[in-house]
C-alpha cells in the first residue's frame, strides 16, 4: 500500500496503517533521536515521544511537505525537548560510548576496523560542535531535510542554515582530523 493510502487510513484511525506508515522511515527517525538525544535511553524516549506526538497531531499534518519530512521535524523536536528536560541533570553529551552508535551508511567500501575508527571520530566531532551546528547536519544528513525545511524547523533564514551547515561540515572535518589516532613509530 503506498504512502498516501496509509496516510488517509491513519488519519481514520487505522492503527496498523499508522504503524505501517511510520515504519517506514523507523531507520531515520531513530537516527535522527539518537544524533540529537545523544545516547540510546534518551533517544528510545525521543523515538516513543514521537510516535506519541505524531499519532496525536496527525490531523496537523498539512501535505505541504513530505511525510517522511514532518515526521522527522516530530523526531527532532522530542530529541531537543528531551534534551533540554534533561540538561540541567547532565554537563556534556558524550558521543564516546559504544552505546550510542552514529549511524554510517555500509556500502561495503571501507573495512569494519576502519568504519568503528571514522564512526568513533564522527561522534566525537559531533560532541565537540555547537548544538544549532549539530542539529542542522543531523536535519540534513540523517533526517533529509531540506534547507527550507531545517530553517522552519529551527527558525532562522535559508542563508544561515546553509551558514551553519558549512560551518558544522567545516568543523566537524577539523575535529575528526585532530581527532585522528597517529600510530606510534609513524
Amino acid at each position: 500500500m503506498d504512502e498516501t493510502a496509509l496516510l488517509m487510513q491513519a488519519r481514520s484511525g487505522d492503527q496498523h496503517a499508522f504503524a505501517e506508515l511510520v515504519g517506514m522511515h523507523k531507520n531515520r527517525v531513530w537516527a535522527v533521536c539518537l544524533n540529537i538525544a545523544g545516547n540510546r535511553q534518551d533517544a528510545e524516549d525521543a523515538v516513543q515521544d514521537t510516535l506519541i506526538a505524531a499519532w496525536q497531531h496527525l490531523d496537523k499534518f498539512r501535505g505541504e511537505a513530505r511525510f517522511s519530512t514532518w515526521l522527522h521535524r516530530v523526531a527532532a523536536n522530542a530529541a531537543l525537548a528531551l534534551v533540554r528536560k534533561r540538561k540541567p541533570q547532565t554537563d556534556t553529551v558524550d558521543f564516546n560510548d559504544p552505546d550510542r552508535p552514529v549511524l554510517l551508511d555500509d556500502d561495503g567500501s571501507v573495512a569494519f576496523d576502519d568504519r568503528l575508527a571514522i564512526r568513533d571520530q564522527l561522534r566525537v566531532a559531533l560532541a565537540e560542535i555547537p548544538e544549532e551546528f549539530r542539529i542542522a547536519i543531523v536535519l540534513r544528513e540523517f533526517g533529509d531535510m531540506s534547507y527550507n525545511e531545517i530553517a522552519e524547523h529551527q527558525g532562522v533564514g535559508v542563508q544561515t542554515v546553509k551558514s551553519r551547515l558549512n560551518r558544522a561540515r567545516t568543523q566537524l572535518a577539523e575535529r575528526m582530523r585532530a581527532n585522528e589516532q597517529v600510530p606510534e613509530g609513524s
